[in-house]
C-alpha cells in the first residue's frame, strides 16, 4: 500500500488550498471552484477565506460574483450548511448532499407543526405555503423573509423550543419553510440588504436568479462527484472525513469510493484514499504563513485533524464543532487571531514558532489589519481562544 507522509499531505494542502504565496488563485470564483465550495454560515467567513487565498482582492469583487454575475451562489447543502459553489457546481451539490438535506428538513417541519398543533395536516399546509412563496416570487421578485410573511398568511406562527429551559423560546415557522425551499433548489438567497459581514438576504426562486433551471442528476452520481472533488482538494482523507464532510452515509461513501476507482493508501497507520490519477508526490513547499476564519473549509476540510491540529482542537473549535479564526504556520493550525476593539488583527498563538514563522505571521495580521480598514468582523462562532484573549482585554 503507498505510504503518504504527513509533509506531502501539508504540501497538497499549502497549494491545493491556494494559501502558499505563488500559488493563489486567480480570483473569487477559482478560489472557491479550488475549495468546492465556501462555508457561508457566517457571512464575513466567506469573504476573509476568499482574501486569504486571492492577491489583492477586493468586497466588491465577492460581491459583483454573487450578485452581478451570479457566478457564485448561496446554496444549503452538506449536513444542513450553508455554503457558496460555483454555479456550476449546482446540480452535483444538489443531488449529492441538498435533496437529502431537504427531504429532512420537510419531514421534520412536518412533525413539529402537527405535534405543536400549529396545522392538522402538516403535509398540505406545507405544500400550500411553498405553493403560495413560489407563485409570489414566479415574476423575478425579490422579498425579504419578512415580506414573504407579512403577504401569506400560511408562513405565520411558532413553535416553542426548550421549554422550561433559560435558552427557551418560539421559533417561527416561516424560516423553516424557506429552509426547506432553499435545500430543495426552487429558492435561493438572491441579493443582501446588509453590509459583507451581515446577512440579510433576498429570496428569488433559483430559476429567475440563474435565468435557468438546475439541471437534475441522479443521486449517485452527485455522491460520486461530490466525493472526487473532495478528494482532489482534499485527498487523502479516510472514509470518515468523507463521510464527516458530506454529511451521508458510510454506504453511500463505499459506493462512490468504488465508483471513481479511488485507491487505498496509509498514513500515520491510517487507510486513506487517493483518486488514482493523484498517486504522485507533491511539490515541496516553503514555509508559509495564513490567518483564516472561523468555518474555513481549509480548517473544517476533515474529520480527523491531528495532523494539523495537534492539542489544540478544545482551544479553538467550541462545544459543537464550528472552528474558530487560526493561524496557520507551514502547514499546521499554530494558534488563532481576534480583532481589538480599534480594529487591529492580535495574534493569538499556542505555540513557539520561532523567529521566521512569527515574523510571517504578524507580516499576515498587518495586511489583514490593512484590508479590513477598520471593519470590525464579529464571528458568529469565536472559539474558546478567542472568547479568553478577549476577556483578558477587559
Amino acid at each position: 500500500m503507498l505510504k503518504v507522509e504527513i509533509a506531502d499531505r501539508r504540501a497538497r494542502l499549502a497549494l491545493r488550498h491556494r494559501l502558499a504565496p505563488g500559488h493563489r488563485a486567480s480570483d473569487v470564483v477559482d478560489a472557491t471552484r479550488s475549495m468546492v465550495c465556501l462555508h457561508g454560515t457566517d457571512p464575513a467567513t466567506v469573504y476573509l477565506s476568499a482574501w486569504a487565498r486571492v492577491e489583492g482582492m477586493e468586497v466588491a469583487d465577492l460581491e459583483h460574483a454573487l450578485y452581478v454575475e451570479r457566478s457564485l451562489v448561496k446554496h444549503l447543502a452538506m449536513r444542513r450548511t450553508l455554503f457558496v459553489f460555483p454555479r456550476e457546481a449546482l446540480g452535483v451539490a444538489k443531488a449529492g448532499a441538498s435533496d437529502r438535506v431537504a427531504d429532512a428538513e420537510r419531514r421534520r417541519l412536518i412533525r413539529d407543526v402537527e405535534k405543536a398543533e400549529l396545522h392538522r395536516d402538516g403535509e398540505r399546509w406545507l405544500s400550500e405555503a411553498s405553493e403560495q412563496v413560489l407563485a409570489l416570487l414566479s415574476d423575478g421578485r425579490q422579498a425579504t423573509s419578512s415580506q414573504l410573511r407579512e403577504e401569506i398568511p400560511l408562513l405565520e406562527g411558532s413553535i416553542a423550543y426548550g421549554e422550561g429551559k433559560s435558552w427557551g423560546g418560539q421559533a417561527p415557522v416561516g424560516p423553516r419553510v424557506l429552509t426547506t425551499l432553499s435545500a430543495a433548489g426552487q429558492i435561493v438567497r438572491a441579493s443582501n440588504d446588509g453590509a459583507w459581514t451581515t446577512s440579510r438576504p433576498r429570496w428569488a426562486t433559483m430559476a429567475s436568479w440563474l435565468g435557468e433551471e438546475v439541471v437534475p442528476r441522479p443521486q449517485a452520481d452527485g455522491v460520486a462527484r461530490l466525493v472526487e472533488r473532495w478528494l482532489r482538494v482534499f485527498g487523502p482523507g479516510t472514509a470518515a472525513d468523507i463521510k464527516w464532510w458530506l454529511g451521508s452515509t458510510g454506504g453511500a461513501v463505499r459506493r462512490a469510493l468504488g465508483d471513481l476507482g479511488a485507491v487505498e493508501v496509509d498514513f500515520d497507520g491510517q487507510t486513506g484514499y487517493l483518486l488514482p490519477d493523484d498517486l504522485e508526490p507533491s511539490d515541496p513547499v516553503e514555509p508559509w504563513a495564513a490567518l483564516l476564519p472561523s468555518l474555513d473549509p481549509t480548517t473544517m476540510g476533515w474529520a480527523e485533524r491531528d495532523w494539523y491540529l495537534g492539542a489544540h482542537r478544545e482551544q479553538l473549535f467550541d462545544a459543537n464543532g464550528n472552528a474558530g479564526s487560526t493561524a496557520w504556520w507551514d502547514g499546521r493550525i499554530v494558534g488563532g487571531w481576534r480583532q481589538s476593539e480599534t480594529g487591529e488583527v492580535v495574534l493569538a498563538l499556542l505555540e513557539d514558532v520561532g523567529a521566521e514563522g512569527l515574523r510571517a505571521l504578524e507580516h499576515e495580521a498587518g495586511r489583514l489589519t490593512e484590508w479590513l480598514d477598520g471593519t470590525r468582523v464579529l464571528a458568529r462562532f469565536p472559539s474558546p481562544l478567542s472568547k479568553a484573549a478577549a476577556e483578558a482585554d477587559v
